[in-house]
């Protein structure tokens, strides 16, 4: 079921996420400061392309609370508004029967989208 869930999504607009995070990731990389925020994007760009059966954890790294402040920088620089988009678009595929898979995983980019450091992908 994660595989037709997944074609299904690619399909409909999970290659153009895929796409999107690939290059403002690679665009982010361009500078020192911006390498680990690009990370994060590649990080998005996996699940963004195929998020049925994907799961988002928080890691228990050892970084202490550099992944607080990188997430305050992260959410002061956009990933407010990423976040807000994945809630609208899971909040109008959950109005159809249908669209209420494709709205949860909206929801799960949401989650890592908000607060992408200190989440591994499993």
């Amino acid at each position: 079921m994660n595989f037709l869930g997944n074609i299904i999504w690619i399909i409909f607009g999970g290659i153009f996420i895929f796409f999107e995070y690939i290059i403002g990731g690679l665009i982010l990389c361009l500078t020192i400061v911006g390498i680990p925020f690009g990370i994060q994007c590649f990080k998005f760009a996996i699940v963004g392309l195929a998020p049925f059966g994907v799961k988002i954890t928080d890691s228990s790294s050892n970084t202490g609370c550099l992944s607080t402040i990188m997430n305050i920088i992260w959410i002061c620089c956009g990933g407010l508004w990423i976040a807000l988009t994945h809630f609208l678009f899971g909040i109008l595929l959950c109005l159809t029967v249908v669209g209420i898979p494709f709205g949860r995983q909206h929801f799960k980019l949401m989650n890592l989208a908000f607060t992408p450091f200190g989440k591994s992908i499993s």
